[in-house]
């Protein structure tokens, strides 16, 4: 296959791959056990708990396995859209080499690498918060400050300066592949490549992604609303005045989750 013919094979190839990944969020949502997409237990599933027991530490390295292969789905539908002008770039720079498939896989592990590093700490310290509220009922009675401050943070982060420093780095990505690419040593120039440009969009939309623990991690509707806002935020030519104006709008929400509680 010419280089052309794979050029404009490449565009609905990824569209489809998107589509299936927003295709099964949308099914596990709809199936018998979409309330293991939010923060229940996967030990719950029948007989999962009898394959935990058979395996030393079973329970622990089946829960993070699963929770990350539902946080990796998670990112694939949301994020992938957002990198498509990277990975555009990318594919024309290697397109006339033989092993530019492999260079593309690693760059997209290395994007998910990234994000997945952010997923463990972040589902790591809602599980903390999960068990402190089980053993402290009281805690559970202020679950909305906790709410209010992911909002509100969400909201004042929109405006910060280190968010807009990582975004540059996300909208300009011709220039950061030609600053991350040498072709002297392809593979790992692929993967770091990935991870730091990983790194860059979690420090741009890590606040907007806390969101999700706050409203449920399977809300497939919240999904499609904050992939579309990030995809915006880095693509379009307004991008910053969405930014901006989403920020006013997060501001305003963590006031109105507030009000009833000191009026």
């Amino acid at each position: 296959m010419r280089n052309a013919e794979r050029a404009r094979l490449f565009a609905p190839l990824f569209a489809a791959l998107v589509a299936s990944a927003w295709i099964v969020l949308w099914a596990w949502g709809a199936g018998p056990y979409a309330r293991y997409v939010h923060h229940a237990s996967w030990i719950d599933l029948p007989g999962v708990a009898a394959l935990c027991e058979s395996v030393p530490g079973g329970s622990v390295m089946l829960d993070a396995l699963l929770h990350s292969a539902a946080w990796l789905l998670m990112i694939a539908a949301m994020m992938l859209p957002t990198v498509f002008p990277l990975l555009a770039n990318f594919r024309r720079l290697t397109a006339t080499r033989a092993d530019r498939r492999v260079l593309l896989a690693l760059l997209v592990s290395g994007y998910a690498a990234a994000w997945a590093m952010f997923g463990a700490v972040a589902h790591g310290v809602d599980a903390v918060l999960h068990q402190l509220a089980q053993r402290t009922p009281t805690i559970s009675l202020y679950a909305w400050l906790l709410g209010a401050g992911v909002v509100g943070l969400a909201g004042v982060y929109q405006f910060s300066r280190i968010k807009y420093r990582c975004l540059d780095k996300c909208r300009s990505p011709l220039m950061f592949v030609m600053e991350h690419w040498s072709g002297r040593s392809a593979r790992r120039d692929s993967f770091l490549m990935g991870v730091n440009h990983g790194a860059f969009c979690v420090g741009c939309c890590w606040t907007l992604m806390l969101l999700m623990f706050a409203v449920g991690t399977g809300s497939v509707g919240w999904m499609l609303a904050l992939g579309a806002v990030m995809a915006a935020e880095k693509n379009l030519p307004s991008g910053r005045y969405i930014g901006k104006a989403l920020g006013v709008g997060l501001i305003a929400w963590s006031g109105w989750i507030v009000l009833p509680h000191i009026v």
